[in-house]
């Protein structure tokens, strides 16, 4: 299949494209000397990717190329960043022909174990690797070798905004891309960020891991149970898919933890918790605190709260706030151990503050 990014279109590029298409026009300003104004380059599959080249120059002996990283429909961080890429031709004493890829500035280095780039390399992942190296080669000539070396001006101050200091990728972005192709799905792109939180607990040698939320989860995670930033997995809203891919890569142990808002959902076997998806927060609340409540204005106060918050008062103020909360913690194990199992779930229900409104099981802060 061909994609010609040189026109408008709902899907997008990849840095790993980006990087494959700035060096292939710089070794062929290099071979030929011909600034090609855009590029057709294959991927992995076999498809063709016409992508633009916004400027070419010579610098020394090496030729730059810069591309913009178009992410098409996608809502992407990188969308509309330049990505230099330095290319130098030199000469082998062999017959063989090679292609060597170095990170350049903003390109972020692997600082911990269990991403797909080994621990002190610059964060290029494979696949774009494979798809620059397949490309280049074919320009080159026996006996010669070309230097690439992909730089991301923006890449530091953008990559604060990412996942990647939490996965321990220092000092800039990563290098992505398995197709080469940006699919408007930004849902999924997201999701599939997300996972690598796991590979690199399993690698530092956690058995219990904690799935949070996100902020406010991973703030008190740390001071409650002096947790370390490897052992939290953020999920953002996708618990269904997160509590998937931890049991295909075999995790044991889970602990549940974060804002009574987002974890009450569970209860009702709600996995996705966007309000978009669905918002029963009241009525599992409601449902709970019958239990202990007699009182029908008073649930029907709860039923027609506007927040978590105001819930909470409500069940602080008629003394039953524990054991409501304790309740739906413990109705949170029994549906995800129903349909996840073989991982043995507790949970910890805390309110914006971080106090602890309800948990699993007895033991000081269920551990």
């Amino acid at each position: 299949m061909i994609y010609d990014f040189r026109k408008k279109s709902k899907f997008g590029y990849t840095t790993g494209s980006c990087a494959a298409a700035g060096a292939y026009s710089a070794l062929y300003y290099l071979k030929f000397g011909e600034k090609l104004s855009y590029v057709e380059i294959e991927n992995l599959k076999g498809d063709k990717l016409i992508i633009p080249i916004e400027k070419i120059e010579k610098i020394g002996n090496k030729v730059r190329a810069v591309v913009i990283k178009d992410a098409g429909e996608d809502i992407d961080i990188t969308n509309g960043i330049e990505i230099f890429v330095d290319v130098e031709l030199k000469k082998l004493d062999t017959s063989e022909k090679k292609v060597i890829i170095k990170g350049g500035k903003g390109v972020g280095i692997v600082t911990k174990d269990g991403l797909q780039v080994k621990k002190g390399e610059p964060a290029i992942n494979p696949k774009p690797k494979e798809m620059i190296k397949n490309n280049l080669l074919k320009l080159l000539d026996d006996g010669e070798i070309a230097e690439v070396v992909i730089s991301i001006p923006k890449g530091e101050e953008l990559a604060k905004k990412t996942l990647n200091p939490k996965l321990g990728i220092v000092g800039g972005l990563s290098i992505l891309g398995t197709t080469g192709i940006v699919r408007p799905m930004s849902n999924e792109a997201y999701m599939n960020s997300l996972v690598p939180q796991i590979d690199v607990a399993l690698a530092n040698g956690y058995k219990k891991l904690i799935f949070v939320p996100g902020n406010i989860g991973t703030r008190y995670a740390k001071k409650l149970l002096n947790a370390e930033d490897d052992e939290i997995i953020e999920v953002s809203n996708f618990w269904g898919f997160m509590l998937d891919k931890a049991k295909e890569k075999g995790v044991k142990e889970i602990l549940v933890f974060g804002h009574a808002g987002k974890i009450i959902k569970l209860a009702g076997g709600i996995y996705n918790t966007h309000s978009k998806i669905a918002d029963c927060r009241n009525e599992i609340l409601t449902a709970y605190s019958a239990l202990f409540i007699d009182d029908k204005d008073i649930i029907k106060k709860i039923l027609y709260s506007n927040t978590t918050e105001e819930v909470i008062k409500i069940l602080k103020e008629k003394g039953v706030l524990e054991e409501v909360f304790n309740c739906i913690a413990k109705r949170v194990v029994e549906r995800l151990s129903e349909r996840w199992q073989g991982i043995k779930f507790e949970c910890i229900i805390i309110d914006m503050k971080g106090n602890i409104l309800g948990k699993s099981t007895n033991d000081k802060l269920g551990n």
